[in-house]
């Protein structure tokens, strides 16, 4: 997966969000970004005790948009998610 201009692809701010209802949440993200055809998209978990970092790999790894994820090699607080477009 190429990491190249991430500053132009669409970003979820999971900031202030709980696990347990991050998944409505990034569900209904990867649904739109998949309806206006983006190839990727961004999810921002933060650092911190890596809680809420584990849960959305978890999702992502069930979720049947998700073709591949990756956390960012430049910014660990956040995962770039590729969607079968």
């Amino acid at each position: 997966m190429l990491f190249f201009a991430l500053n132009r692809y669409p970003k979820l701010d999971l900031h202030g969000e709980y696990t347990l209802t991050a998944y409505t949440v990034i569900h209904d993200f990867l649904k739109d970004q998949v309806k206006l055809k983006n190839k990727y998209a961004i999810i921002i978990h933060g650092k911190g005790s890596g809680k809420l970092k584990k849960e959305v790999h978890h999702i992502l790894s069930k979720d049947a948009l998700v073709k591949a994820y990756n956390l960012d090699p430049n910014n660990t607080g956040q995962t770039i998610v590729e969607l079968k477009i």
